[in-house]
């Protein structure tokens, strides 16, 4: 199993994700960088994500869409704040409306992705969500956030796998 661990705390508004994978940081980068490996993980696998627009750069946007099984459609962005490649990444995470505008009515969240590699040719990928509140990040987690994250991100090895 990829995942390993899942910290949830509601004093610091955080929910962490701690994965392992056997491959380089910039094997691992990839599936960041790349929006078409990037569509292949990030939606669960009931809900495949559509990458749209992916400019991964300070100041530049990621949109995307997943599809539910009936065929709707669910739109969020990132506004990218910072890339160190292969190591890190920050962006704000947000629902969004069929035009791509910010759904007002639920929260943004804050990313921090981290690629450490653990020196045995595997690395390490924690990604760190902060929300802005108690009651935004229950309303995420009941969603389904935390569910769907871990099962994005079992998706991963079979991508690092491929040439």
């Amino acid at each position: 199993m990829t995942v390993t661990d899942v910290r949830k705390d509601i004093d610091a508004l955080t929910l962490t994700i701690t994965a392992v994978f056997a491959a380089p940081a910039e094997r691992v980068w990839t599936v960041w960088s790349d929006p078409r490996r990037l569509e292949r993980w990030w939606g669960p696998p009931t809900h495949p994500a559509t990458v749209t627009d992916h400019d991964l750069r300070p100041g530049g946007v990621v949109r995307y869409f997943m599809t539910s099984p009936e065929g709707d459609k669910y739109h969020g962005f990132w506004t990218i704040a910072t890339v160190d490649a292969p190591h890190h990444l920050s962006f704000e995470d947000a629902f969004a409306d069929d035009a791509g505008n910010a759904a007002p009515n639920m929260p943004v969240t804050r990313a921090e992705v981290t690629l450490r590699e653990l020196g045995d040719g595997r690395t390490e990928m924690i990604v760190a969500s902060t929300f802005p509140s108690a009651e935004a990040m229950e309303q995420l987690i009941e969603m389904g956030m935390l569910a769907g994250i871990v099962l994005c991100i079992t998706q991963i090895t079979p991508l690092l796998a491929e040439a």
